[in-house]
């Protein structure tokens, strides 16, 4: 129970919205954190996976949010963002449905 409301204090703390343009990205960030809880909750994840892949979340954030620091996200830096957010989904998928489990 303890571990489940300190992975959701970390992931509420990378889902602040977007001020600059990119509300597709948000709603894929928003869509992952929850596939991530979901993992958690049913067993599939294990502590060193969520660790890692709330790690690569943050990244994510971090690199948006530098993307957007100049208040414009150029399609070049848009493209890059997406490009990372599908490896973060593809890691997700793999860490979900490996043989491990809790």
């Amino acid at each position: 129970m303890l571990r489940q409301i300190v992975i959701m204090a970390a992931l509420a703390a990378i889902s602040v919205p977007a001020l600059a343009g990119t509300p597709r990205l948000d709603a894929r960030e928003h869509n992952q954190r929850h596939r991530i809880v979901q993992g958690v909750r049913s067993g599939e994840l294990t502590r060193p996976e969520t660790r890692r892949l709330v790690a690569g979340e943050r990244r994510l954030h971090r690199h948006e949010r530098y993307a957007r620091s100049d208040g414009t996200v150029t399609p070049g830096e848009r493209a890059r963002l997406e490009r990372n957010a599908d490896r973060m989904s593809q890691r997700i998928y793999r860490q979900k449905h490996d043989p491990q489990s809790r």
